[in-house]
């Protein structure tokens, strides 16, 4: 087994070392310029379209999921044990310097992110709970590729219903070990653990997106506020240590003091490689959740999509930093995953903090199962329409929760490291090849904000882009609508372009 794990670790840091860091830096970079720096400058608009009202269909039902809700599943995916075992490797491999990495990555890559979120909602197609899309949707309709999409579809389900899926019930069960047991629970807990996850996870996903919806909006809020919470209460307690702790993150990110040993690259590589584990800012992850929303403007769902990157990366994953920092760690003998963590909340708060933490390490990593569960649904329902095929894979997600609870945690990590970095490829490659058609959504959306409209897409806009399955015409994107508010909102369009045909003919 280990030198299967050695292999596997091999593999992944020539992989990301060599391709998936330099494809990700140089796009996500290119993708920043040319919307303008998308991810900085409409900030503003990222809390206005998360609360809009979810459009309805005739009879006042909502066509899907709503702006919220598609953002709590791609959330609960999100913040999970990379936020807490993540972090804490990174830390232990990479030193302090690594969050700084951690965190650039999530700024360039919001811009990755809200590429990939709008052609997901662009291309999105209607299912029996809504709609539902994704990098595989639109590298069938986009790119005319659909066995690129049936590969990104493979992949993303090996990667993140089963290897993440399975990396999430570790941790738990890792967490419920040391809490009965700091010096070494008994063998039957993992079993234990896994049973009841497995059980829970089935009760859940045997009841479609809509379940997992209402589930992920009670949950993730919970979650990230408790665990917030936790994190303030620490950094308070050791606030005098808090200036050396930014210190530390910003001149060990380029190699001075450099922490057990790190280099500058394998300090820049971890904090890429956690930080994209974490907030799948360009993955290919998100636009699945993205695509399932019901809006009126597929800009709209990338813009949320770049703030759940900002949640989860400088929200959930810094708070985990400095718990960590503060708490002057022996970083020389850490060790990797959860234990970092762990120990400095205990030895901050004492022993009962630990079982707070497992109920934390819990909630996180549940969400995420949930989470992880609906990209593989689409993705399975993306490659076959057999009601069979959904079943078994359902079953098959159940037995990886259990398998996943009883495992050894190193060579699930380094399996989901080498599966994440050949979906980001696949997936980076489409985006890159159908980015201009986001930034032509990106403009339209801005001329009509600045028109002082309620941005509103339909197809007619991009006629020369074919694959276009939903956005027929305005009110079926909006649904009913007052009659006199659809007048006012066309009234206010047409006396837009005809000023906007005045002031060309003056100049």
């Amino acid at each position: 087994m280990d030198s299967v794990n050695e292999w596997v670790l091999a593999g992944g840091d020539v992989l990301w070392t060599w391709i998936v860091l330099p494809v990700v830096v140089i796009l996500g970079v290119y993708f920043t310029v040319r919307s303008g720096v998308v991810q900085f400058r409409l900030i503003p608009e990222m809390f206005r379209t998360l609360t809009d009202k979810t459009p309805r269909d005739a009879d006042g039902v909502p066509q899907s999921v709503s702006a919220f809700q598609a953002f709590t599943i791609s959330a609960a995916s999100r913040v999970g044990v990379g936020n807490i075992a993540g972090v804490g490797t990174a830390i232990a491999i990479g030193g302090p310097g690594a969050i700084f990495w951690m965190w650039l990555m999530a700024f360039v890559g919001g811009a990755s992110s809200f590429v990939e979120s709008t052609l997901g909602q662009l291309f999105k197609v209607r299912d029996q709970d809504g709609f539902r899309g994704g990098p595989a949707y639109y590298m069938e309709r986009g790119l005319r590729a659909r066995w690129m999409g049936i590969l990104f579809a493979i992949v993303l389900i090996i990667c993140f219903p089963f290897a993440f899926s399975s990396l999430q019930a570790n941790t738990i069960s890792a967490t419920v070990a040391s809490t009965i047991s700091p010096d070494g629970a008994p063998g039957w807990v993992a079993w234990a653990v896994g049973l009841v996850l497995a059980a829970l996870t089935g009760l859940v996903v045997f009841g479609g997106v809509r379940r997992i919806a209402s589930v992920t909006q009670a949950v993730v809020p919970l979650m990230a506020l408790l665990y917030l919470l936790l994190g303030l209460v620490i950094v308070a307690m050791n606030i005098t240590r808090l200036p050396e702790v930014f210190a530390s993150i910003f001149t060990e990110a380029f190699g001075v003091n450099e922490v057990v040993g790190a280099t500058l690259g394998m300090i820049v590589l971890t904090g890429v490689k956690r930080g994209m584990f974490s907030n799948e800012a360009g993955l290919g992850s998100a636009p699945n959740a993205g695509a399932s929303a019901a809006v009126t403007h597929p800009v709209k769902q990338g813009l949320v999509q770049t703030l759940g990157v900002y949640f989860d990366t400088f929200l959930i994953c810094s708070i985990t930093a400095f718990i960590i920092l503060v708490s002057n760690p022996d970083l020389e003998n850490a060790t990797r995953g959860i234990g970092l963590t762990q120990h400095a909340i205990v030895s901050n708060l004492g022993a009962w903090s630990s079982v707070l933490l497992s109920v934390i390490i819990f909630l996180l990593a549940f969400s995420s199962i949930l989470g992880n569960y609906y990209y593989g649904e689409s993705n399975i329902e993306f490659i076959t329409r057999r009601r069979s095929a959904l079943s078994v894979y359902r079953v098959l997600v159940v037995v990886a929760i259990f398998v996943g609870s009883v495992a050894s945690s190193d060579l699930i990590w380094n399996t989901a490291d080498g599966i994440m970095g050949i979906m980001a490829l696949i997936n980076l490659v489409a985006i890159a090849l159908l980015s201009g058609v986001a930034f032509r959504l990106l403009r339209d959306y801005t001329r009509q904000r600045r028109a002082g409209r309620n941005p509103v897409f339909t197809r007619e806009l991009l006629p020369d882009v074919g694959g276009i399955e939903c956005w027929e015409d305005e009110l079926s994107v909006t649904g009913p609508l007052d009659l006199a508010t659809l007048r006012h909102e066309a009234e206010k369009h047409r006396d837009h372009l005809h000023q906007q045909g005045e002031r060309h003919e003056t100049h």
